[in-house]
Order: structure tokens, then C-alpha cells, then sequence
């Protein structure tokens, strides 16, 4: 049975929670409620496990922060015997409009701190990832407060159908393969 890990970067933390950066925290939250899932804690991070589909779905939400995140999904990978291929990793961008998702196989770390460590800590930028649009409407000089805030009141409206597509791709990536997630998904 082919075996998956998925990635919900985020910081630890009731002063993050359901911030623009911890997207990643509330997709894999969202999917773990969609199958009645408690995450329980475990070595650097907060684990969930499921079946979809005939395969096997390894849900985790890194303890280390997001500047150690690599940290947590080497160690994830290699306890689970998880091929990188199989590895997703969801992420905030701020390139992206609102709630707008691309998923792709590969990618730069785009200044993003989460994804410098993953590709520092496994020495490689192969990996698959869905990048979650937070936009960036913010002042100059500002960023670390937009992306550590909370969603706008406008956001907010379709903020649990924009996850919830994200939490699709997700499954997607897993039955479908990559390609296929990523011609359905990247045009929602």
C-alpha cells in the first residue's frame, strides 16, 4: 500500500493559530476533521493517520516552528520509509492571490523560511508542494505582520471553501498522482 506524507507548515501556538502562515496548519486540520481524525503529539511534530482510497495517509503538523520544519519531515520521511515523491508539503505564498492553490512537483523557497529549512534539511528543492495564496496587500516594511495575521473579515466569507478545495488537492495528489491534481486543481 503506497504510503503519503502530508505537510501543514505552520508555527506552534494559540498566538499563531489561524494566522495567514499557519495555513498550512489549518488544512491538514480540516482534512483531519473530514475523517473524524485526533491528532496526538510525537517526535517534532503532532501526527494524524488515515486510510483514503486504498492508500495511506500520514497527516503531521511540525512542532519545531517554521524555521526547523525541514527537521521534522526528514525525520517523518525516514521513519516512514516515505519516498519524496510522496511528500506533500502545503505552504502560505504570498505571490498568490486570496485563495488561490498551485500544486507542482518543484520550486524555488521563494524567500519562505519553511520551505528554506525542508530544502536545506533534505538538500534538495524535488519535492511537491500546494502553495495556499494569502496575497500581499500589505505596506512596505510590513510583511511580517500581514503574514503572522489573521484573515480579513473579507476573507474570512470564503475562507473554509478555499481550504476546503486545498484539502481536496490533497486527496487528489495521493489517488490521482501529481500531474493529474495539478491539471484539475491548479485552474480552481
Amino acid at each position: 500500500m503506497s504510503k503519503f506524507l502530508i505537510v501543514g507548515l505552520g508555527n506552534i501556538g494559540d498566538e499563531y493559530a489561524h494566522s495567514r502562515h499557519n495555513i498550512g496548519f489549518d488544512v491538514v486540520d480540516f482534512i483531519a476533521r473530514e475523517h473524524d481524525l485526533k491528532f496526538k503529539s510525537d517526535r517534532l511534530a503532532d501526527v494524524a493517520e488515515f486510510k483514503y482510497k486504498g492508500k495511506q495517509m500520514l497527516l503531521i503538523k511540525p512542532t519545531t516552528y517554521m524555521n526547523l520544519s525541514g527537521k521534522a519531515i526528514n525525520y517523518w520521511m525516514r521513519h516512514e520509509k516515505i519516498p519524496i515523491e510522496n511528500v506533500l508539503v502545503i505552504v502560505d505564498e504570498l505571490a498568490l492571490p486570496f485563495g488561490k492553490i498551485r500544486i507542482g512537483p518543484k520550486g524555488s523557497d521563494g524567500g519562505h523560511n519553511g520551505l528554506k529549512s525542508i530544502q536545506e534539511t533534505l538538500n534538495s528543492n524535488q519535492y511537491p508542494r500546494l502553495r495556499f495564496g494569502i496575497s500581499n496587500e500589505f505596506n512596505k516594511g510590513n510583511q511580517v505582520n500581514y503574514v503572522l495575521g489573521k484573515w480579513s473579515e473579507e476573507e474570512q466569507k470564503t475562507l473554509t471553501d478555499r481550504i476546503k478545495i486545498a484539502a481536496d488537492a490533497v486527496k487528489a495528489f495521493a489517488f490521482i498522482g501529481l500531474a493529474r491534481c495539478m491539471n484539475e486543481f491548479n485552474t480552481k
